[in-house]
């Protein structure tokens, strides 16, 4: 605590000021001073202040936070614990650095000169790595967030494919939130509306209601296909956000929400077009066919299914020939039952 905090609190009492059990206020009478473990009415200026100074991390966490927004403060409030812990034993943790998981983020808070606060950003996966890539301005990180490990594109910000190797050192908490939300747009603010019961929530039938031009077919997605839809796009393999949206307000769906602290209000334009797509496979009649595989053969191509969708394929070494999968063993399979990109022995069954 500095004088310049304790003469802002004397001020400030004049309004009566209230923060993490710290109660000061002042009239005819004198004024007060309050904590969990203190308190003191009809005070002078003088036994006033001396009670603020032995109670200093109470005057300088009311400072630190009196001109946050509601948002960020919730935001940074949250990254401290400051629901669970008080004012002095979070002043005493700070001092190691507290921190969050925020999607892929991981963020610590510690403790400055006069109760300020300083924020460091990195990816989770270096949470025990020294030597990052330093950054400092907050729209640096929507250039890392461009592109995944591989050099791909990510079209979607809240996949699990942010790249690792850099860090935001030293943030002061207005930028820490403006750094957060270049990685993940707008998760800060919808993760408030949340807590505040104030969160719109679009469901997929209204979603697809509004469509126009190529999307029209896009609502012709009955509710089992939009079941698939989540369980393909929404899950927390594919996407970090919490899915609050369901078929519409008063059809849930039964495909697992997700685990992630943030949520998601609507079906974002990548299930949008996903939806579009599985609309449009969804209108085929179906018939039957007729294949001669070996067992075998018929076991490898569901493991070659499940290693393209579960992303796993640059994972398959190229010596392991025993998993279906296997590049080798795929292009044996093709060698073998595939004339001119057809399976030589598919056939339509008769009716």
């Amino acid at each position: 605590m500095n004088d310049s905090q304790l003469r802002a609190l004397r001020e400030a009492t004049a309004d009566g000021v209230t923060c993490d059990g710290l109660s000061a206020s002042r009239d005819d009478a004198g004024y007060t001073f309050a904590t969990p473990e203190v308190h003191h009415e009809s005070l002078t200026e003088t036994e006033f202040d001396a009670l603020a100074t032995e109670n200093p991390w109470f005057v300088s966490n009311w400072h630190y936070w009196r001109d946050t927004s509601e948002t960020n403060g919730a935001f940074l409030r949250w990254i401290e614990h400051a629901s669970e812990l008080g004012v002095r034993e979070r002043y005493e943790t700070l001092v190691d650095g507290l921190t969050r998981e925020w999607g892929q983020l991981l963020v610590t808070a510690t403790l400055g000169t006069d109760g300020e606060r300083s924020y460091e950003l990195r990816h989770t996966a270096d949470a025990d790595v020294e030597n990052l890539d330093s950054y400092h301005d907050p729209r640096e990180a929507r250039d890392i967030a461009t592109l995944d490990d591989t050099g791909e594109y990510r079209p979607l910000k809240t996949a699990p494919t942010l790249r690792e190797g850099w860090r935001f050192p030293d943030l002061d908490g207005r930028d820490l939130v403006r750094t957060v939300e270049f990685f993940y747009p707008a998760t800060v603010a919808n993760w408030y509306r949340e807590r505040q019961s104030d969160l719109d929530v679009t469901h997929f039938r209204e979603t697809a209601e509004r469509q126009t031009g190529i999307y029209d077919v896009v609502d012709d997605l009955d509710v089992d296909g939009v079941e698939r839809l989540a369980e393909t796009c929404c899950v927390d393999s594919q996407c970090l956000k919490r899915r609050e949206w369901d078929e519409d307000s008063e059809t849930t769906l039964d495909v697992p929400r997700g685990d992630g602290e943030f949520p998601c209000r609507e079906p974002c334009s990548l299930v949008v077009a996903a939806a579009r797509q599985f609309a449009i496979l969804e209108s085929e009649e179906t018939r039957t066919y007729e294949l001669e595989l070996t067992p075998s053969e018929r076991s490898q191509l569901g493991e070659l299914v499940d290693a393209v969708a579960d992303g796993r394929v640059d994972e398959i070494r190229e010596a392991d020939v025993g998993d279906g999968a296997n590049r080798y063993r795929a292009r044996y399979l093709r060698a073998k039952r595939l004339a001119e990109g057809e399976f030589e022995s598919l056939r339509e069954k008769s009716q």
